[in-house]
């Protein structure tokens, strides 16, 4: 009983580090004001280049920094169409979702002989807080240091947004564009750092995922989880600490499908599956019409408006 509760909660902080970064992304983007549909790509984005950078370099802390730069640039794309050229913002998030994948297909084959997939990493990001490898319960409670980072992450994010001067900025941004212009913060700028440091995060997420859990870049390496973290958004009601709260709800369904095929419980594979996926679309039926986005999310800024 103990081995399998370690097991859960090992997997449950496991399977979330990824979903965490991506929706710290959301949460840094939509508070200033940009609706960032586009996390999925990037984190497909930063899966692969990780992938690739830490298998080439062997050092699997590189390819995890290379994959928050490509997600940055990715990212970038997104800012461009959607501040500078106030294009739809929804549109353009959808745009990259569809690049995304198909860019790094076409970079997986080009980089590794024409296979859809990578070769495995020779390193994995390194486990920490480990305990005895006799001891079962501590082995399954060795958590990957993107865990930790994670975590870190939230916390800093939650300080910068919540008790520093440029967080105020950031929020009032999001909330009142034209007040904020007024008092002589520029929201062009704003916007542009949050919706890079957005991609950066997402591209992190996406090597947590190949770096850590999976340790290979496969089509399906992400599979929704850039979804699933804008649901954690929505439902933790665009806070650091409330996403990072939901990511780790669906986290455990994720470990749950994952325990319930090992212990043969008499369900269907694909019915185990979906597990997540049920959960993130009940949470969204149950919370989308409870939570208040920022008033200006969604919205491009036109100087000289209200």
């Amino acid at each position: 009983m103990i081995n399998d509760i370690s097991l859960l909660i090992g997997n449950t902080f496991m399977y979330s580090a990824p979903l965490i970064f991506g929706a710290l992304g959301g949460v840094i983007s939509e508070r200033s004001g940009v609706v960032n549909l586009g996390i999925e790509g990037m984190m497909t984005v930063g899966a692969f280049v990780g992938t690739a950078v830490g298998y080439f370099s062997g050092n699997p802390w590189v390819g995890f920094l290379a994959a928050g730069l490509a997600g940055g640039v990715f990212a970038l794309l997104h800012a461009v169409a959607s501040i500078t050229f106030k294009a739809d913002q929804t549109i353009s998030g959808i745009a990259l979702n569809l690049i995304g994948p198909g860019l790094t297909l076409f970079l997986c084959r080009m980089f590794f002989n024409g296979a859809t997939m990578s070769q495995p990493v020779p390193n994995k990001l390194p486990k920490i807080l480990g305990g005895a490898q006799s001891n079962t319960v501590a082995q399954n409670l060795n958590f990957d240091s993107t865990v930790i980072l994670a975590f870190l992450t939230m916390l800093v994010m939650w300080f910068v947004l919540y008790r520093t001067k440029w967080g105020l900025r950031i929020r009032s941004v999001g909330e009142h564009p034209a007040a904020a212009d007024t008092l002589g913060i520029s929201v062009t700028r704003t916007r542009y750092i949050c919706v890079l440091l957005s991609g950066v995060l997402a591209g992190f997420g996406g090597a947590a995922m190949t770096l850590a859990v999976i340790q290979q870049f496969t089509p399906t390496a992400i599979s929704g989880q850039g979804f699933i973290a804008l649901a954690a958004v929505i439902f933790g009601k665009w806070t650091p600490q409330g996403a990072y709260g939901a990511c780790l709800l669906f986290g455990f369904a994720q470990a749950l499908s994952v325990f319930m095929g090992l212990v043969k419980v008499p369900i269907r594979s694909e019915v185990l599956a979906m597990l997540p996926y049920i959960l993130t679309i009940v949470v969204l039926i149950l919370f989308v019409g409870r939570s208040v986005a920022p008033k200006a999310d969604g919205l491009p800024y036109e100087k000289g408006t209200r």
